[in-house]
């Protein structure tokens, strides 16, 4: 099963509440889901892929050791896409924090801050993308 996006452009929520692009607040013990998934976007763009990036963010949230993930890698992977999972359009990223994501060609994805001039020319379909919104925060119209 193939969850990731090619040439898609995921907006920010209609009911957004982000003025601009900000970084997750981490809690007191530690980082947030939206804030793993930052980090490691932000700091390599055009890396990850969503089933990629969804998997990093297991391990990292449930503190999997790296000698486990050696060892059993390939299971814990396959169990975890076993669950019904939500995509990136769930993300808090779009949701929340003001981010757009594009993935590319080959699935890889990039944050895109909504106040940029990228984020305008991707929203409007520039550069041949599908346009996708973020899932509202709110079951309201």
């Amino acid at each position: 099963m193939n969850m990731n996006y090619y040439n898609t452009f995921i907006t920010i929520a209609p009911d957004c509440p982000a003025a601009a692009a900000t970084v997750p607040p981490d809690k007191k013990d530690g980082k947030t889901k939206a804030g793993i998934e930052f980090e490691l976007v932000a700091n390599q763009p055009y890396v990850y892929t969503q089933e990629d990036l969804l998997f990093e963010v297991h391990v990292r949230h449930k503190g999997i050791p790296p000698e486990e993930l050696e060892a059993k890698g390939t299971q814990i992977r396959d169990e975890f896409f076993q669950k019904p999972m939500a995509c990136m359009r769930a993300s808090m990223l779009p949701k929340k924090y003001g981010w757009g994501i594009h993935f590319n060609a080959e699935g890889k994805m990039a944050l895109v801050p909504m106040e940029s001039a990228e984020y305008r020319e991707f929203a409007e379909g520039g550069q041949g993308v599908k346009v996708l919104a973020a899932m509202r925060s709110s079951r309201g119209k």
